[in-house]
């Protein structure tokens, strides 16, 4: 029986739907994940590369990526920053990190 998509994949998910929400649509075009764990918490740390048109909507969105309420069926965001953006021909790339731990 299968237990539904992995965090990687409903933080992709997530992160889309709420781009969307913003009127800024981010298309993931990499992202990897470890498995993480501390001495009461598993789950994984994530680096994902985005890709989205450059506009003052994007901009605001990213501003508030920090404190965004992001769902996951089974995990819970505890941490997500944008480590860097760049800007060319009207298109930004930005890397995200963030970890997700198991509810």
């Amino acid at each position: 029986m299968s237990r539904g998509p992995d965090a990687a994949t409903l933080l992709v998910r997530s992160l889309e739907a709420d781009s969307q929400r913003a009127a800024c649509l981010v298309r993931v075009i990499d992202s990897t994940w470890t498995r993480w764990a501390s001495a009461t918490f598993n789950g994984a740390r994530h680096e994902l590369s985005l890709e989205a048109t450059d506009s003052p909507a994007l901009e605001a969105w990213l501003d508030a990526l920090p404190e965004a309420d992001l769902p996951l069926r089974g995990h819970l965001v505890a941490d997500i920053v944008v480590t860097g953006v760049t800007r060319a021909g009207g298109v930004a790339t930005m890397t995200i990190e963030a970890l997700t731990v198991e509810e």
